[in-house]
């Protein structure tokens, strides 16, 4: 049987992971909301 406990503490994320979530983290990328959030706004004539 497969004890879950012991196997956490031996692992260890992959570089790719963590070097992923670093650039991922770091990028200032627009999602949806902040597209709609903007159309509206060019929509009404407001700006931030």
């Amino acid at each position: 049987m497969i004890n879950f406990d012991e196997e956490l503490k031996q692992f260890t994320p992959s570089l790719e992971v963590s070097q992923a979530e670093g650039d991922i983290l770091s990028s200032d990328l627009k999602d949806i909301s902040d597209i709609v959030l903007q159309m509206t706004e060019d929509l009404r004539g407001v700006t931030r």
